[in-house]
């Protein structure tokens, strides 16, 4: 079990869902928390309801300016944890360039922004620990996911990256593959979404990773046991299949 007492954690795009859930949980252990999105009133009721010591900072993870103005409010943390995420449903037939970008400069190049803005403190130091969320839908291209699955493919390479990098320096890096869960952003979705979890499920499971000394956690299990396998289909398998 890692040790929570007295520990700093930013944790960026948690107004709400997962996020705040998480907050939750790690407040709850002992850790004070600053959180981060770009809602000061979500942020303020969030910081409100949290048990322990915490603070809420407002970020856009689409302005580097925004983000390294708000590392150095913050100032030392003992680890990050990058949830921020936007989607939107889109097949390439129904292309939207501004909304394909932003999942592309919020979910990937938001995580970039905010592990530069940490890593010359962490490096500094020797110490540090990094939690990168990624997605299921990450695996390997999935239909009507442009834009997002491709951000969380980047982004899951990012910390696959990291860690290859940083393992014994002293800064740990973790990755959390989650599957469907329930908030405002699957409440777009108009299809069945197989083992959808409760916000509280996921964030256990990511807390669950975050108390180990594992790299990564895909979750539900058995969900996740779908895209990791279709890694190794041949492309004519995988597209008769999820295409």
């Amino acid at each position: 079990m890692r040790e929570w007492q007295g520990k700093r954690y930013w944790l960026v795009g948690a107004s709400e869902g997962l996020g705040a859930a998480l907050a939750h949980l790690m407040s709850r252990s002992g850790a004070e928390v600053i959180v981060s999105a770009r809602s000061k009133d979500k942020l303020d009721t969030l910081v409100a309801e949290l048990p322990g010591k915490a603070l809420a900072q407002v970020v856009d993870v689409s302005d580097r300016a925004s983000v390294e103005a708000a590392a150095a409010v913050i100032g030392d943390v003992d680890g990050v944890v990058f949830l921020a995420g936007v989607y939107w449903p889109m097949k390439s037939q129904d292309w939207d360039a501004s909304r394909a970008e932003a999942m592309a400069d919020i979910n990937f190049t938001g995580a970039i922004r905010v592990m530069g803005a940490v890593m010359p403190m962490m490096q500094a130091r020797g110490s540090g620990h990094l939690v990168i969320t990624g997605s299921l839908s990450g695996f390997r291209g999935l239909p009507g996911a442009i834009g997002y699955a491709a951000s969380k493919a980047g982004t899951m390479a990012l910390a696959e990256s990291m860690y290859a990098d940083l393992r014994g320096t002293g800064i740990d890096v973790q990755l959390a593959n989650p599957g469907f869960i329930k908030t405002r952003l699957t409440e777009k979705n108009d299809f069945n979404m197989p083992f959808i979890m409760e916000p509280d499920a996921a964030a256990r499971e990511m807390f669950d990773l975050m108390n180990s000394d594992r790299f990564k956690k895909s979750f539900p299990r058995v969900f996740s046991w779908v895209f990791r396998a279709s890694q190794f289909m041949p492309d004519w398998m995988y597209y008769r299949l999820f295409a």
